[in-house]
């Protein structure tokens, strides 16, 4: 058995996880988090200066409150995990500098991860280990990427946004309705008094045969929809955002569900902060059971940025005898996954 903590701070979310591993897979201890969220919402999107001063602030009273939840001491800890990138550099910079002082003060491995392959990673805290071959679809703020699941700490991509990434999209046509930031939540709650067939949304790159994404398109026709509305007092809100969501939903799960099918691969995993999306959740569902796929999505707080995601991912690097990171590792903004 072993004690990993895992760190994230990659965006606007200090986060904290601890997972106790085992021959019977991973169990989640702790998830601690401190969100800098409100603190961007009145500039309308993420400002990288103030997220990595409140990631300062807040890493201590954050691990202090993991361990309490654990019931555990930093001298249980057996290995440290921590996102190595992508992300802001200077957000990542505070994480990974924090993990290398944990490794080194404790004389522990270090393991720096992959933003993007925690976010597959954390479905077995919830559902078990993964398959030996998935697809994943990986929608955030920052990213939206297809990629295929035969090794958990490095994916490969088989396709990703040529320009927006979905949740991007979703906080632009938020702020296009004024409903503020971050628009995700708040146009899924909003979306669920609309009609989604009301407005006929644009679906980008949709039958182009890619695995590819495109949502900055998506995201004009919506302005310019608006822009027929002289007064914003006439714009049935509701309408456009359940239109939006379910263009987004509609193209993210068709080329999924696609992707599975040509690698025959009978498992979609679906990560990352979007993976929140009602809309998304449960087309998903229903789209998986008619092709004959199972759908694995955690719980909407593990979808989000968390410590949970590192420490998980670290856990199975630390289960297959993986070699640690080197204690001067970089935090590399633009870590890129195989292709």
């Amino acid at each position: 058995m072993s004690l990993v903590l895992g760190l994230e701070t990659s965006c606007d979310e200090t986060g904290i996880g601890i997972v106790r591993s085992g021959p019977d897979g991973a169990v989640l201890l702790a998830d601690a988090i401190a969100s800098s969220a409100p603190e961007h919402a009145r500039y309308g999107g993420v400002v990288p200066e103030v997220a990595s001063r409140a990631h300062v602030e807040a890493m201590l009273p954050t691990l202090e409150r993991a361990l309490a939840t654990a019931g555990c001491s930093l001298a249980d800890i057996d290995a440290v995990a921590v996102t190595g990138g992508p992300g802001l550099a200077g957000a990542l910079l505070v994480g990974v500098a924090a993990a290398k002082a944990l490794a080194a003060g404790l004389d522990k491995p270090l393991y720096g991860v992959h933003h993007l392959a925690a976010h597959v990673a954390v479905d077995t805290l919830e559902h078990g280990p993964l398959p030996d071959a998935c697809v994943g679809l990986l929608v955030s703020g920052g990213h939206s990427s297809l990629v295929a699941v035969e090794d958990p700490a490095a994916p490969r991509v088989l396709g990703e946004t040529v320009d927006d990434a979905a949740g991007e999209a979703f906080d632009k046509v938020a702020r296009l309705l004024d409903l503020g930031f971050p628009g995700g939540p708040v146009v899924d709650r909003v979306a669920g008094d609309g009609n989604p067939l009301a407005i006929a949304f644009p679906r980008g790159k949709h039958d182009d045969g890619s695995y590819d994404f495109s949502f900055s398109g998506l995201k004009t026709a919506v302005a310019r929809w608006l822009a027929a509305y002289p007064d914003a007092r006439d714009v049935p809100v509701a309408d456009v955002c359940a239109s939006f969501q379910e263009a987004v939903a509609d193209v993210l799960t068709a080329k999924a569900i696609r992707a599975c099918q040509d690698f025959g691969y009978d498992t979609l995993v679906i990560g990352g902060g979007v993976a929140a999306n009602s809309r998304l959740r449960g087309l998903a569902q229903t789209r998986c059971d008619a092709a004959g796929l199972r759908l694995r999505v955690p719980r909407p707080g593990l979808c989000t940025d968390n410590g949970a995601m590192v420490a998980a991912l670290g856990a199975i690097l630390v289960g297959r005898g993986a070699t640690p990171s080197r204690l001067d590792m970089p935090a590399r903004s633009t870590l890129p996954l195989p292709h």
